[in-house]
């Protein structure tokens, strides 16, 4: 495949996985052709200062913080659900970047977010049978006929959704909602445990505090962008490929292809099949790539997609997000990171910490806060005793008090499942045990440096 041409529609000639059955092809040619027409999302240059950075994340310089829903939907979409999310993203990232000493990558699960893969291309409830929910952008999770059929036009409505957050997003990473001075501002009410709002409290005083000193001898942060905006970042699963070809241009400056649907986009574990087409659509662009890393992927297997992927070695190209489950972390990553490693390939380890440790709990889909964190030592402990760097965290994750996820510092038990379990999708950390997770990880970043720079000791006589 390498070295083989390449166009947006070359992922057509190809396998695909995961792609609904519209019954109209020409309504959803109509469709593409209209998406084609529409404005880009994002821009290539966005795109590739995002690489750059991430480039610093693989060279173990900076931490990549990617979250956000499951999946995005349509009817909850509003100015506070996205206010709320991106105060608790702020807040980790705060903790992450003065507990840990690590400077954050921010890119959030969010702005297209919309499509989801299925298991099963039908679901039976009560003896009817229906296709699956696939996300907003293609069908409705009303379990009924009419709700259920895929439906071209729900892309115009993900497009234009995704165009008024992230025109949102932009105004507050730049428009003085990131400003540090509002640290203290960011605490949500709903952050309940007292020892966690009195951790993250400390962490605000000292930043104010060394706020007050810079002014104190003549620096004033307001004259430094980097103390009043943040960049801030958007992706998704690659799922739709039609709508992405239509959203994918040609960049001016270079002459190469980019995605303009997100900064950065990911291909989930389902399909990953080198010779498909989502590996084809990917392969072309030139934004930073995810790919999902999960228990069946071998080592020869990641090597191939690699070389696929990012034939040129890139720095900050190839982001793998592992999500193998807390029992397996251990495992399978160690053989993973040994053969990158052997090939002289650098990419960004990221932990996914959500997807491998799904249980059911009744009637409800939940993730132990126990096993997430417990993937999470698992992770950095591989990496720390390969001597890689544990660089990144994909959470799926909100800004709203739900009880989706059991335990964290509340304790929540399967019994508080009910009280507020919003998801369309799959369980959410919320703002608490997101908060949680980062104090946790900012510790875990902070023992790996020093043991980087712990001196050995010295051989016996």
């Amino acid at each position: 495949m390498p070295g083989e041409s390449w166009a947006p529609a070359s992922w057509r000639t190809r396998p695909v996985q995961q792609v609904p059955a519209y019954r109209d092809a020409e309504a959803l040619a109509t469709v593409e052709r209209q998406l084609a027409g529409f404005p880009p999302l994002v821009f290539a240059g966005e795109a590739r200062k995002l690489k750059a950075t991430l480039g610093r994340v693989a060279a173990g310089d900076a931490f990549l913080l990617q979250g956000g829903d499951c999946a995005e939907s349509f009817a909850e979409h509003s100015a506070d659900n996205i206010r709320d999310f991106f105060r608790v993203f702020l807040q980790m990232a705060v903790v992450l970047t003065f507990a840990g000493s690590s400077p954050v990558v921010k890119v959030g699960r969010i702005a297209g977010q919309f499509a989801k893969p299925r298991s099963s291309d039908t679901e039976t409830v009560d003896g009817v049978t229906l296709p699956s929910y696939r996300g907003d952008i293609v069908n409705d999770i009303a379990f009924d006929a009419e709700a259920r059929e895929p439906d071209p036009r729900r892309q115009l409505e993900a497009y234009r959704q995704s165009a008024a957050t992230l025109n949102l997003l932009r105004a507050f990473a730049t428009g003085g909602y990131a400003n540090l001075d509002n640290v203290h501002r960011w605490m949500l009410g709903f952050v309940r445990d007292p020892a966690q709002a009195s951790r993250y409290d400390e962490v605000a005083e000292r930043i104010s505090q060394a706020l007050s000193f810079m002014r104190a001898i003549g620096i004033d942060p307001e004259m430094h962008p980097e103390m009043r905006t943040t960049d801030f970042y958007t992706s998704h699963e690659a799922l739709l490929l039609g709508y992405e070809q239509a959203l994918t241009r040609v960049d001016s400056t270079s002459g190469d292809w980019y995605a303009t649907s997100g900064h950065m986009l990911w291909i989930g574990d389902r399909t990953r099949q080198p010779d498909h087409a989502h590996v084809e659509y990917a392969r072309g662009i030139r934004n930073p790539i995810g790919l999902k890393c999960g228990p069946s992927l071998t080592p020869d297997g990641l090597l191939r997609l690699a070389d696929i992927l990012d034939p040129a070695r890139e720095p900050g190209r190839l982001t793998l997000i592992c999500r193998f489950g807390a029992e397996k972390v251990q495992e399978h990553l160690p053989a993973l990171v040994r053969a990158m490693k052997r090939e002289g390939r650098l990419p960004v380890w990221s932990c996914d910490p959500m997807h491998g440790n799904t249980v059911k709990a009744g009637s409800y889909k939940t993730r132990p806060f126990e096993l997430i964190t417990q993937e999470i030592r698992g992770f950095f402990a591989v990496h720390r005793a390969e001597g890689t760097r544990a660089g990144g965290l994909h959470l799926e994750m909100t800004g709203k008090d739900v009880t989706e996820c059991t335990g964290g510092a509340r304790a929540l038990t399967d019994a508080d499942l009910r009280d507020r379990y919003h998801t369309f999708c799959d369980p959410r950390l919320n703002a608490d045990q997101a908060l949680e997770v980062a104090f946790m990880t900012a510790g875990l970043i902070k023992e790996a440096r020093d043991a980087v720079a712990r001196p050995l000791p010295a051989a016996a006589e």
